[in-house]
């Protein structure tokens, strides 16, 4: 797999651009790309996705994936900073969907801060984070049905990394 698995998708960017967001995040993960993987999550957050998109029956909005790849990336294998790269994400983002997508940039900023305490923010960038009650009222008024919940739960069951 490469980047090429877009292609067919041409400007659209519903349920079938976000499978595919999903699968190629999973296969650059698999390959040791966590990086890359992160950023193809960031991609399938950022499709048109609908309360009745069937695909969210199988695969809900990649809050526990961007979880998962966050707390289990091994060591030596390049992630960079996400704290950084979702609070700049979040904090200039374009349309379509600008809010929503904001919101959900700032819920994986949250996930970030929670999991991997010990990331520095970007001192240079000014920005207003938000706190979780903020993040969730977001969810709630922004996304899909149970998008807020969903991520709550992630939320609820992170545990931050043991620092020695």
């Amino acid at each position: 797999m490469d980047w090429r698995v877009f292609d067919a998708h041409k400007e659209d960017r519903g349920a079938g651009f976000y499978h595919t967001t999903l699968e190629y995040g999973h296969y650059l993960w698999q390959h040791g790309y966590a990086a890359r993987g992160i950023l193809c999550l960031d991609r399938a957050m950022g499709a048109d996705l609908h309360d009745n998109d069937s695909i969210l029956n199988l695969y809900p909005v990649p809050y526990a994936a961007m979880a998962w790849f966050l707390s289990r990336t091994p060591p030596g294998v390049f992630i960079g900073n996400p704290r950084v790269h979702f609070q700049h994400y979040a904090d200039r983002m374009n349309e379509p969907r600008r809010e929503l997508r904001r919101a959900r940039a700032w819920a994986c900023w949250a996930l970030t801060r929670r999991l991997k305490p010990s990331l520095p923010a970007d001192p240079k960038h000014k920005v207003m984070e938000p706190s979780q009650t903020e993040i969730a009222a977001r969810l709630l008024s922004l996304g899909l049905k149970g998008e807020k919940d969903i991520w709550q739960r992630v939320w609820d069951g992170c545990a931050p990394e043991l620092t020695v």
